[in-house]
């Protein structure tokens, strides 16, 4: 008798909501890891805000199979030793089955070889270093196009559509910043620009000792490898000391936060983007209404390729449970679903994933600030496979 009262007792205690079998068998955790302070929150907490409606909508079929989503977001900082601290606080949880981010592949690089340990999904809505995917890390996906296709892109529109001869690089010295902008000399190389200068700078404030030598050397187009914090405040500067170049720069230009730091000076400058415009896709209108509803705020670019991230991962959980027979997947069977998942319609298009975690294909954008006005008018689309790289 007191042993079935034990059993009994004990049955009770494990199907107590929040209690260890309970969490296991009812809870699936979705994370996002992206800056949430510091000089890029502002891109950051639009990725959030996208995975977090995408979680949101997904919550009422996820308990139609006996599973509660519950969206957790972690703070990156934009600093590597956070990501990683953050990702091992991650996968210590065993209801965790997928992460959204990051934003800096500087971040996402360490990251995501604590991800790789317990197999458990990434999928970035940002990373554009060409190193998150060539790993062939099985675990490892990303929505968005890379550097070694945007840098490139870049380089053929200073070329070919503007028609110019000469230009000074810069970047920021992080893994994106220093990465584009060589994938952008290798190809102004190619194509016979004349390059006048090329320098990394860790500088937030002052660009005077940058903008002198390059003045002296009047070079048809500026780039700038990095992201608007820096971006924004260096072509500003440039202005007011009579730099007349083209400017252009990646998709770390890419925020509303680039047309406030820049200003007037805004008028005129380029950016290539993986992240085209709300008005780019046919989806992305009734998105835009969605998100508005939702945060009160007009979405930028990078708020739709959160909202994909988190979908599309979310849809290969569910396919991963119904395939178990409504069981809770493993991480690695959440990993394998993502890879299998064909032509998945998101709000950025159509979503499929080759071999090594790129998208089987990619657009890249091209944009000109006519106004001071965010975001920029599209002036060029490519879409392009990603490069194929040999196994390791």
């Amino acid at each position: 008798m007191f042993k079935q009262f034990l059993f009994l007792l004990l049955s009770c205690f494990w199907l107590i909501p929040g209690s260890p079998m309970a969490a296991q068998k009812k809870i699936i955790k979705i994370a996002v890891q992206v800056p949430l302070s510091g000089e890029q929150a502002a891109l950051g907490e639009h990725i959030k805000l996208g995975a977090q409606l995408a979680v949101e909508e997904a919550a009422k079929s996820f308990r139609a199979l006996g599973f509660d989503l519950a969206f957790v977001p972690y703070d990156d900082q934009a600093k590597p030793e956070v990501g990683v601290v953050n990702a091992t606080n991650i996968v210590a949880d065993p209801d965790m089955l997928l992460v959204v981010g990051h934003y800096n592949s500087g971040v996402a690089l360490p990251a995501s070889e604590i991800y790789k340990d317990s197999m458990l999904a990434m999928i970035s809505p940002a990373n554009t270093a060409t190193q998150i995917t060539d790993r062939r890390y099985a675990n490892v996906n990303r929505v968005c196009g890379r550097d070694d296709v945007q840098g490139p892109v870049g380089a053929r529109f200073a070329a070919q559509e503007l028609k110019l001869k000469s230009v000074y690089i810069i970047h920021d010295k992080t893994l994106y910043g220093q990465g584009v902008a060589d994938a952008f000399r290798d190809e102004v190389k190619k194509l016979g620009l004349k390059n006048l200068g090329y320098e990394g700078t860790e500088e937030r404030a002052n660009f005077s000792p940058i903008i002198i030598p390059m003045k002296a050397r009047n070079p048809d187009l500026v780039y700038f490898g990095g992201i608007y914090h820096q971006g924004g405040l260096l072509l500003k500067q440039m202005r007011e000391k009579g730099v007349k170049a083209v400017y252009l720069g990646p998709d770390g230009l890419d925020s509303s936060e680039m047309v406030k730091i820049a200003g007037q000076s805004i008028i005129g400058a380029y950016y290539t983007t993986v992240a085209g415009p709300i008005d780019a896709y046919p989806e992305s209108a009734a998105f835009a209404k969605k998100f508005k509803q939702r945060f009160a705020k007009e979405v930028e670019s990078f708020g739709m390729y959160g909202y994909d991230s988190a979908a599309v991962g979310l849809k290969a959980i569910e396919e991963a449970i119904n395939a178990h027979g409504g069981n809770r997947p493993t991480r690695a069977e959440v990993s394998a679903a993502i890879r299998k998942l064909k032509n998945f319609k998101g709000v950025t298009g159509s979503i499929a994933f080759d071999g090594k975690g790129d998208p089987v294909k990619a657009k890249y954008f091209v944009l000109k600030f006519e106004k001071r006005e965010y975001p920029g008018k599209v002036v060029k689309v490519i879409e392009q496979a990603a490069p194929q790289v040999k196994k390791p």
